[in-house]
């Protein structure tokens, strides 16, 4: 099982990133797939929830109106747009699989770093 994560950089405020999170090793569509966040000296969040088949979607209150969690399950892949970036969006975006029929089946991505900096 592999969770890559990819698009992560820095960007000035204003700013937008396109994070990309493949997955393999595992049957995509039965699982929904989450974008967490974990700024320094803080607890890991979560930012936006995709269902299965991409019909229903979650947001954290913080990222609402400015993040938009899509997925190709053709490409078994899961992708987190970000626009209008802060500084305060700073941290290390994980992405995570669970299964959408079994909440013990669930796997994690090592991580991309996201800096919002002038």
């Amino acid at each position: 099982v592999q969770l890559v994560e990819s698009g992560g950089g820095v960007v000035q405020p204003g700013g937008s990133l396109r994070l990309s999170c493949a997955a393999s090793g595992f049957t995509f569509s039965s699982y929904l797939m989450r974008w967490f966040r974990q700024a320094p000296g803080k607890e890991r969040e979560l930012v936006a929830t995709i269902s299965s088949l991409g019909i229903n979607t979650f947001y954290a209150g913080s990222v609402k109106g400015r993040f938009t969690i899509s997925r190709d399950n053709r490409k078994n892949t899961v992708y987190l747009q970000m626009n209008s970036l802060q500084p305060e969006d700073t941290a290390v975006y994980y992405c995570n699989a669970r299964k959408a029929s079994d909440a013990n089946y669930e796997h994690w991505g090592q991580g991309t770093q996201v800096t919002v900096s002038s």
